[in-house]
């Protein structure tokens, strides 16, 4: 499609959206406010908030667009980002800011690539974005980290970017589809990794100096975490994961555990409904903090720290997609006390979940005309 009729189609969908009604749905602590910031994104999957009021998405197939102050999203693409391989559930996936973003103007992203030999997988870059309205652009730019071995599957690329209060960061790589890749140490499918901000191993991850182990793994046995988020009071990793057939998981990462995918789950084979590994508990193996069944297909963490919704602090966010909600995770410590499917019927499928500088919730539907949504306390 040409850059006018996309231009033309993406101020319609975003007048659409401007003019579309808010809708109030009650939820058990709040009534809460579904705010349609702006339409017409392909598949969203990332956000990320600038310091002067800005935002950074990214789109699956491979654009990556800045949001103006006031909601008005840039019809050009920003320009300078590697190429990006958009089979499968890949493409474009995650962004962040740096932790010193004010001072270094490091923006990182994963995305999927794919190699001379036509095999793909996640990989991490970061630069720094520079320009104006209309023609905005990475420079700097440097691929930091890639999964290796890639190959030829669409699924289960990862993959979330946290950093922790140490300036580190977590990288999370799904397993591929293929279930033994998790438990393999010198394969980085389905682990979640711990680097430098410069992409190099840090310098106490559990593994740093083993034989036979890549030194960036910081865990491993993960399926497919689609969603990570630092917990605002102990600041430790936290994650969720898809499950198979049921056993979606929340789990808090520590350094050096097996979270025991395929060797443990609580789903099972799509399909036939067969017994996956042996069981759903085994010595040495890290048990879920809270697991789903069904599955509501889980995509998108944050804790929420803000104050518009002050029954909520402190709670878990998870976006679900198949579930088509935000589910509200209660805890105490690192124990489940409840939870709450949030906004059925109201939503489509929830790829991110994002807590803004301004206290409100943001989410993104994943969908060819997805939406950026903003929650509000009615």
């Amino acid at each position: 499609m040409a850059w006018s009729r996309l231009l033309v189609l993406g101020v319609a969908l975003q007048l659409s959206a401007a003019l579309a009604p808010a809708q109030v749905v009650a939820t058990k602590e709040h009534q809460v406010r579904i705010v349609t910031v702006l339409s017409g994104l392909e598949h969203p999957w990332g956000l990320a908030f600038l310091p002067d009021g800005r935002m950074l998405v990214t789109e699956r197939p491979g654009r990556m667009r800045v949001i103006e102050r006031g909601g008005k999203l840039d019809p050009v693409p920003i320009a300078g980002l590697p190429r990006v391989d958009p089979q499968g559930q890949g493409g474009l996936l995650d962004v962040v800011l740096h932790p010193q973003f004010a001072s270094n103007g490091w923006v990182y992203w994963t995305y999927a690539q794919r190699d001379v030999r036509g095999r793909n997988g996640t990989e991490l870059a970061r630069g720094k974005l520079e320009g104006a309205p209309g023609a905005y652009r990475m420079t700097d730019v440097r691929t930091l980290f890639k999964l290796e071995p890639k190959d030829d599957s669409g699924m289960h690329f990862g993959s979330r970017i946290v950093f922790d209060r140490a300036g580190f960061v977590y990288v999370t790589f799904g397993e591929r589809g293929t279930k033994e890749r998790a438990q393999k140490r010198d394969d980085i499918a389905g682990k979640i990794v711990r680097l430098t901000e410069d992409g190099r191993p840090a310098p106490d991850n559990p593994w740093v100096a083993a034989v036979g182990t890549r030194p960036e793994i910081f865990s491993l046995g993960h399926r497919n975490v689609q969603g990570a988020a630092l917990h605002p009071a102990t600041g430790v990793l936290w994650a969720i994961e898809h499950g198979p057939q049921g056993g979606d998981e929340l789990n808090i990462v520590k350094a050096g555990a097996n979270y025991g995918w395929p060797i443990i789950t609580y789903g099972v084979n799509y399909v036939t409904g067969t017994k996956i590994g042996e069981g759903t508990a085994k010595p040495g193996l890290m048990q879920p903090v809270k697991y789903w069944v069904p599955s509501p297909a889980i995509s998108g963490l944050a804790f929420y720290t803000g104050d518009k919704f002050p029954r909520w602090r402190g709670d878990a966010l998870i976006g679900a997609l198949r579930g088509q909600s935000v589910i509200r995770v209660r805890l105490d410590g690192e124990k489940f006390v409840e939870d709450e499917f949030m906004l059925q019927g109201s939503l489509a499928r929830v790829r991110d979940v994002r807590i803004g500088p301004d206290g409100y919730v943001y989410l993104l539907t994943d969908e060819p005309n997805g939406s950026l949504l903003r929650l509000e306390p009615a």
